[in-house]
């Protein structure tokens, strides 16, 4: 859990990922398309990648990924992801991190 806390908390947004993940995929293209620059961990490259989906999964991510976190604070997955944006309520969480 520390290594997912430390890279949530270092990036002002931060996705977990999948490399074969199609969700994972759709919501690092939202940010894109949103102007946000989403740091993306895939987890299957990392060599400490099961720990840290194990760590996800303990923190209320179920699926593991993808994992969104703004601030450093988890905001959730597709689901919620998605959920915010049809109500406005996402652009509002990215502002501080937007270009000018």
């Amino acid at each position: 859990m520390d290594k997912v806390q430390k890279l949530a908390s270092e990036n002002g947004v931060m996705i977990f990922s999948k490399s074969t993940c199609c969700l994972c995929y759709a919501v690092s293209i939202l940010f894109r398309e949103l102007g946000v620059n989403a740091y993306v961990h895939e987890l299957d490259h990392d060599s400490d990648g099961k720990e840290m989906d194990k760590s996800l999964i303990k923190m209320g991510c179920n699926p593991s990924v993808p994992a969104v976190f703004i601030g450093g604070k988890l905001i959730g997955s597709t689901n919620e992801i998605m959920s915010l944006h049809l109500k406005g309520s996402l652009i509002q969480l990215l502002n501080p991190y937007m270009p000018v």
